[in-house]
C-alpha cells in the first residue's frame, strides 16, 4: 500500500528526523491500529532504500508514525512510501 510522508515527528523546540508521519488514503483511526509493527520502505535515492517500522498512531485521522534507525533527509517530505504487509 502507498502512503505519503507528511512531516517529521516534532515538538515545540525540536524535530526528530528518524521518525516520520505518514498518511494513507482510506485509512482511519481504527484501521491504522492494524498497521502497527508493519514495515515501511522509503526510496531516498535511486540506489538507496531505507526500511522503518510503524510504531504508533498519530492523532485520530489515521496518520501513523514510523521510526528508522537513521535520520531521513528533508527532501523526503511530501514523497510517497510503501507500507509492506
Amino acid at each position: 500500500m502507498e502512503a505519503i510522508i507528511t512531516s517529521y515527528k516534532r515538538g515545540r523546540h525540536k524535530q526528530y528526523p528518524n521518525q516520520i508521519l505518514i498518511k494513507a488514503d482510506g485509512i482511519g483511526f481504527v484501521k491504522a491500529h492494524g498497521f502497527l509493527g508493519k514495515k515501511v520502505e522509503v526510496t531516498v535515492s535511486k540506489k538507496k532504500k531505507m526500511i522503518g517500522k510503524i510504531i504508533a498512531v498519530h492523532g485520530k485521522k489515521g496518520v501513523m508514525r514510523a521510526k528508522f534507525s537513521k535520520g531521513l533527509p528533508g527532501q523526503i517530505v511530501g514523497k510517497k512510501c510503501k507500507v509492506l504487509a
